[in-house]
């Protein structure tokens, strides 16, 4: 797993994954929505804390910066 985001990448995800896993316990969202928010929220944590997102793999996408040994 090589990491694939940039830092501006990470910190929208952070601030994202955040503000979702607060909105449950505010009250914000409630229900099957505060579940799947709460699951969100884990997910874009990990994706912020790993710097590896699965999606991007697959479909070939860097936003992290270039080394000398990618080209």
């Amino acid at each position: 797993m090589k990491p694939n985001m940039g830092t501006a990448d990470r910190a929208i995800r952070a601030v994202i994954g955040i503000a979702a896993l607060a909105a449950w316990p505010l009250g914000l969202l409630q229900g099957t929505l505060g579940i799947i928010a709460l699951v969100a929220g884990v997910v874009l944590i990990a994706t912020v804390v790993t710097g590896w997102c699965p999606p991007y793999d697959l479909l070939g996408i860097n936003t992290g910066a270039k080394d000398a040994s990618d080209s």
